[in-house]
């Protein structure tokens, strides 16, 4: 550490600038109010240095008619420009090992490469290691049942790897991804962790709203952040595939179903909008011995029921309240009426009366 370097506290909320030192132990670092901190040197780590810079290569798969772009970053005087080709700088944010950092977290980050223009900004995807553990990864994305490899490698502890760098045309390939990792520790002994897989799926509508690009502590922008594994526990979403839950239902046999009860549709006031709340909890007292195929299943049916008591009604507007959630309803909602009622038009509803969790469909 030396007078210059930008760093940030590691018990502490804020960083600055170090101006300089009061002995060996403690630095004074410059907030950006402009106050000199006196702070423990052990409690601050290096974020931004002329020096500190790793030799970072993409990790996503080359493609042959891609054009390189060389990127802009610090060199070492020695080196030559072909050797740092796609450089990225790969900056640790934490200090080797912590206590806290023998427990898997691993999270997957975007950022918009131009924030003042986000409808023409280009994405950097990058992987965060929040842990004591090395990692081999390999991350992919999903067109269908079919999965193509986007980037793969090593990711050291407690630090963060740039993956690849994408376009808004590649937004549709991107809504299901798949992290797997495999950790481990180097010269030391270490408890054995089992591999893991995880699944996530990517709410490409947020790569167009910026103010979700949120304050975070990995990145000095703003970022779009998804957890995979928090303290050893790989996160888990329900995938309902439309064809598996065809399949499902047609192959029950005569079971017990609760009636589709009388829908509780609420016209809201001064206004002719329908709305219908699809929480399952809305709909049913309860749902034992129901599976997520089943629950799923109840829900567009009840939205079928509504749709065709109202379909005569041109004009009307019907607000489906499906909750954020992790998108399944949404989806099947949307695929829903693409396949039955493609003639009626839809689109989120009211950001400010309900966030992101209902879509409003007109009749047509």
């Amino acid at each position: 550490m030396k007078i210059g370097d930008k760093v940030r506290f590691i018990y502490e909320c804020g960083g600055g600038v170090v101006k300089g030192f009061r002995g060996k132990d403690i630095a004074l670092v410059e907030d950006k109010d402009g106050f000199e901190i006196p702070m423990p040197v052990r409690e601050c780590v290096v974020v931004d240095t002329n020096e500190y810079n790793f030799e970072k290569r993409s990790v996503a798969p080359k493609k042959e008619d891609a054009p390189v772009v060389k990127k802009k970053t610090a060199q070492p005087a020695k080196a030559a420009d072909d050797d740092w080709e796609g450089v990225e700088p790969v900056v640790t944010y934490r200090p080797a090992e912590r206590p806290e950092g023998e427990k898997l977290n691993v999270k997957l980050a975007f950022l918009p490469m131009d924030e003042k223009s986000l409808s023409n900004s280009r994405f950097e995807a990058y992987l965060i290691n929040d842990c004591n553990y090395s990692l081999y990864f390999t991350y992919l994305s999903a067109e269908g049942r079919s999965w193509t490899v986007r980037g793969n490698g090593m990711i050291e502890p407690n630090s963060k790897m740039f993956i690849e760098e994408f376009g808004r045309e590649e937004l549709n390939c991107m809504e299901r991804v798949c992290v797997q990792l495999l950790p481990f520790k180097e010269e030391k002994p270490f408890a054995l962790k089992p591999a893991i897989n995880i699944e996530r799926r990517i709410d490409t509508v947020k790569f167009y709203k910026l103010h979700l690009f949120r304050e975070n502590p990995f990145f000095d922008e703003g970022a779009l952040i998804y957890d995979l594994v928090v303290d050893d526990k790989p996160v888990k979403e329900i995938f309902a595939d439309a064809e598996e839950v065809k399949v499902a239902i047609l192959g029950k046999k005569d079971t017990a179903s609760p009636a589709m009860p009388v829908q509780k549709q609420k016209l809201t006031k001064g206004s002719d909008i329908l709305e219908v709340d699809l929480h399952i909890e809305e709909l049913i007292e309860t749902t034992a011995g129901m599976n997520a195929f089943d629950i799923l299943n109840y829900q567009l049916g009840v939205m079928r029921q509504t749709m065709d008591e109202n379909i005569k009604y041109k004009g009307k507007k019907i607000v489906f309240i499906h909750g954020k959630g992790d998108g399944v309803l949404r989806n099947a909602i949307a695929q829903e009426l693409k396949r039955r009622y493609p003639r009626c038009l839809s689109q989120d509803a009211s950001f400010q009366k309900y966030g992101f969790g209902a879509t409003m469909v007109i009749i047509k």
